[in-house]
């Protein structure tokens, strides 16, 4: 009787807890915490989602909290027109995909150098190139654009393209450790054997480690263009009015809506900015780039698990 009452208790445990974590309240445990974490991340873009498609009513009504009671499309047309959304966004992926494509290249490029060449004080150069990416990019803003502005690269795509070829683009140095990283685990002896075919540096470099380190180009070239994307302080320093962004246009939304929109108080319907407009203008602002993070999911997923960028 004791024996059976014992295989009992011990299946028991053995379903609630499990021996390797797979146990019932372990699961519940596990399961839990990432719907937590889940809804931390998820819910600003629900509610932005939610809210963009609200009128008037929805918004001042106290039984609407979530869903809309319809679809208002208004809201994404005024939006759209406050922006010039489709000029607007030519522009914005103009300045973020040309300086992200320049970037990777120049940062695999110079990657490679430190992880194979040995020169003078490469140590030291290494050093400077990190620097770049801890030291803020306010303390040289000022100097680079009064060189910018020398040169005559204020106000074109150029005062972007000019640095990220040099390797002094946007978090560059960062690219360039991820490059470098990568490069040093490729293994000698498949240049060593190139070598020995009679292959020069060059088709080495472009025959041989390019195709190895298409997880680092990847994770270079999204890391990259998100980050012109989300530019706002340079892009209003540099590009200036003729290109303007997608993130510069949002930060002037309610003044240049404002304008275009005035309040007519003699109007039956509101005209006014409320916050279903700022956040139809907002969700418009990242659409590109969640469309091109679910093409790319799975390479991206890919690429972050095969590189070196986790340290490993």
């Amino acid at each position: 009787m004791l024996s059976i009452n014992r295989r009992i208790i011990d299946k028991t445990k053995r379903l609630l807890w499990g021996f390797t974590g797979e146990g019932i309240v372990f699961k519940i445990g596990v399961y839990f915490l990432l719907t937590l974490i889940g809804f931390v991340y998820l819910y600003p873009l629900f509610y932005m989602v939610t809210y963009s498609f609200m009128n008037t009513e929805d918004l001042i009504n106290p039984l609407i909290t979530y869903i809309p009671s319809g679809l208002f499309w208004d809201n994404f047309e005024r939006a759209a027109s406050v922006m010039d959304y489709i000029n607007t966004l030519w522009k914005t992926v103009l300045a973020s995909f040309v300086p992200a494509v320049v970037q990777t290249v120049s940062a695999a490029v110079i990657g490679y150098g430190f992880a194979r060449f040995r020169i003078p004080g490469k140590s030291i150069l290494f050093a400077l190139v990190l620097a770049t990416f801890i030291i803020p990019p306010q303390i040289t803003m000022i100097p680079q654009f009064l060189m910018f502005k020398d040169l005559g690269l204020i106000g074109s795509l150029f005062s972007y393209v000019f640095p990220a070829a040099l390797g002094q683009g946007l978090k560059s140095g960062l690219f360039i450790l991820i490059f470098y990283q990568f490069f040093r685990s490729i293994p000698k002896a498949l240049e060593e054997a190139a070598q020995i075919d009679g292959a020069g540096a060059y088709r080495i470099f472009a025959f041989i480690c390019v195709p190895m380190a298409v997880p680092a180009i990847i994770i270079s070239f999204l890391f990259s263009m998100v980050w012109y994307w989300n530019e706002t302080l340079l892009a209003a320093l540099y590009l200036g009015k003729e290109l303007t962004t997608l993130p510069l246009e949002l930060q002037n939304f309610a003044v240049t809506y404002q304008k275009m929109f005035p309040v007519d108080p003699n109007a039956q319907t509101g005209r006014s900015l409320n916050e279903a407009i700022n956040m139809a203008g907002t969700f418009m602002n990242i659409i590109p780039l969640l469309i091109v993070y679910f093409l790319m999911q799975r390479w991206f997923v890919e690429s972050i698990e095969r590189s070196g960028i986790t340290g490993e």
